[in-house]
């Protein structure tokens, strides 16, 4: 049986050689006489020659060829005359001058172009079309590449893969379950998991010291471009570490990742902030560090200064992220901004709970009057010196200022910081910028609902030298106390989250207790899990990936569903198979259930 090539093995090493092809038509030319096809797999494309005096029938048959019709075919590989040579492709130099043809299967006319640019909705609706694109192909092959280098590289580790179950029961981690309804345990429902957190923990009970598993989650939450209902992660879990000795392997990893996949070498080791260092400059947790430019707190300089509006946020006080705060964003060469331009940027704070954006253009020295704003005659002469020397402003540059509780202030500031570094190109060029941040708070407090929740989840274990503070009657001061959490930030984006886990029972029972979840709810909800840390647990830690954003970004892709093969839209839904779907009355009864609501469309 003669063996099939793929489209770019198809070499001038070959120049004489006779050779089988399989694939679709992508173009085909009709040069008064000889028919040229570019045939495509997923490697990439040949140039097919139909001669009428050399194979008369086989050149009738290739005049039935269209777009997209599969074909079968063979012939001898030849060397292209010199003047029709493609250096730009891998096969440029050669062609294969067929003598056989078999059409597989013929295809109806496209409802879009391959190399054409149509709207999400109708490449998700023909996503079998739109998987066939070299880019889509070429994201997906990098996927896989991905995935092979980290499984290489954990086995080498001493990682083993074990797989944890997708039916496991509901736990309260942050966002919303997807429910299973249970037919032989009627009323009971089981929930797909949103990581595997406890199974892996009670993995490193059992004695597994390291495990990794590439799995699915499941995250019934609102969406956005970096986020899915069904999403992937490398999970991996270690017995006997601690922080420095996860994020050390994990950078490893990486970094092997990137170079075997993209032979890309990433400078390491990658550089490490704290959480309180992040938000102190940057003013969110996740900071794109290619923009070159930075917050300067003002609030000690601020708080007696006669401007009102400030001095009053100034002197505010409360928990981790509630006091009040004032800071400055610098942006070099930002006086040539227009008032359309600053009203525009204040309009774009106003999405993150900022009342206003005052602002500052830098036209000269502010003893010569070359400060210009409406708020630059309420400071003092001090204080305009102060804020000079605090930000080093130059002539030409623009202050932003926000002003509010802290929490709104960073969120604020850090997402204008963003966006004005990526409209106005304050940005380096490095390609994939990764940090780590560590040492989050353990704990924040949810004003709404008036008590603590957990920064990352339950699990996590305090900084050891905060315990003492996990010990105050009511919780008082546990707004204070650390975490041994770590973030790996690329491009201001968290691709990877972990830290290390509580492994004593009693540390754990009070931390669900600070997250007012009493003993009969801890015993229903993760009793299994309190028992099996009181049968000597080892200390332990980890991390996940996540491997739809990570690839995305690899690839330069704006968005997940371009590395995903068959992905859900912003609601949810998937224009292809059309679901979610309507199911009949007999499965809802077997199921013990009855809906209320109208399906879509009705």
């Amino acid at each position: 049986m003669e063996r099939s090539h793929y489209c770019n093995e198809v070499r001038e090493t070959l120049v004489g050689q006779r050779v089988v092809l399989c694939g679709w038509v992508n173009r085909r030319r009709d040069h008064g006489g000889v028919i040229f096809v570019d045939l495509r797999d997923r490697t990439g494309l040949v140039q097919v020659v139909f001669s009428p005096e050399a194979h008369g029938s086989v050149h009738d048959a290739a005049h039935q060829l269209r777009s997209e019709y599969v074909v079968h075919l063979s012939g001898e590989v030849a060397r292209r005359p010199a003047e029709t040579e493609n250096t730009k492709l891998p096969t440029g130099l050669i062609e294969v001058r067929v003598d056989r043809l078999t059409i597989l299967n013929a295809s109806q006319p496209l409802p879009f172009q391959l190399d054409e640019e149509v709207g999400e909705g109708v490449r998700l609706t023909h996503r079998f079309l739109d998987l066939r694109r070299p880019v889509m192909q070429r994201n997906l092959m990098t996927r896989h590449r991905a995935m092979q280098s980290m499984r290489r590289t954990l086995d080498e580790f001493g990682f083993l893969e074990l797989e944890t179950p997708m039916l496991t029961r509901s736990t309260p981690e942050g966002a919303r379950d997807y429910l299973v309804p249970s037919r032989v345990n009627p009323g009971e429902f089981y929930a797909l998991p949103q990581s595997p957190q406890l199974f892996k923990q009670l993995l490193m009970i059992s004695g597994f010291d390291r495990y990794f598993q590439i799995t699915r989650c499941f995250r019934d939450e609102d969406l956005r471009a970096d986020r899915q209902p069904e999403f992937t992660q490398v999970d991996l879990e270690m017995s006997f570490v601690e922080p420095d000795q996860v994020i050390g392997l994990v950078e490893s990893l990486v970094v092997r990742l990137f170079h075997e996949v993209l032979g890309v070498t990433l400078p390491s080791p990658f550089p490490r902030m704290t959480y309180d260092e992040a938000m102190a400059r940057y003013g969110l947790d996740a900071p794109d560090t290619r923009i070159r430019m930075e917050l300067t707190d003002l609030t000690p300089l601020l708080r007696e200064t006669q401007f009102k509006v400030f001095a009053q946020v100034a002197q505010m006080t409360g928990l981790r992220g509630q006091q009040g705060a004032i800071k400055v964003l610098r942006v070099p060469g930002g006086a040539a901004m227009t008032r359309k331009e600053i009203d525009t940027y204040t309009e774009f704070v106003s999405i993150y709970g900022a009342k206003g954006l005052a602002y500052i253009k830098i036209n000269g020295p502010w003893q010569e009057g070359g400060w210009q704003s409406p708020i630059v005659k309420f400071f003092s002469e001090t204080e305009l010196a102060a804020i000079a020397a605090a930000t080093g402003v130059e002539t030409g540059d623009l202050l932003f200022f926000g002003a509010d509780r802290l929490k709104v202030v960073n969120e604020s500031l850090g997402r204008l910081r963003v966006k004005v570094g990526r409209d106005w190109n304050r940005m380096d060029d490095t390609p994939f910028s990764f940090a780590w941040v560590t040492e989050f708070p353990l704990l924040e407090w949810d004003e709404e609902a008036k008590r603590f929740s957990a920064v990352h989840h339950p699990f996590t274990a305090p900084m050891v030298e905060d315990f003492a503070n996990l010990e105050g009657q009511g919780g008082a001061g546990v707004d204070t106390v650390r975490s041994q959490a770590y973030d790996l930030v690329l491009n201001g984006s968290e691709v990877g989250g972990g830290s290390i886990r509580i492994h004593d029972p009693a540390m754990q029972r009070r931390m669900l207790e600070l997250l007012n979840i009493g003993p009969e709810e801890a015993e229903e909800k993760f009793g299994f899990l309190l028992r099996a840390l009181e049968f000597g647990a080892p200390p332990h830690g980890g991390l996940a990936l996540g491997m739809d954003r990570l690839v995305a970004m690899m690839v330069g892709a704006d968005s997940i569903r371009d590395v995903i093969a068959f992905p859900k839209t912003q609601k949810a839904a998937c224009p292809l198979t059309h679901a979610p779907s309507v199911v009949d009355a007999a499965q809802l009864r077997e199921l013990h259930l009855r809906t209320t609501a109208r399906p879509r469309g009705e």
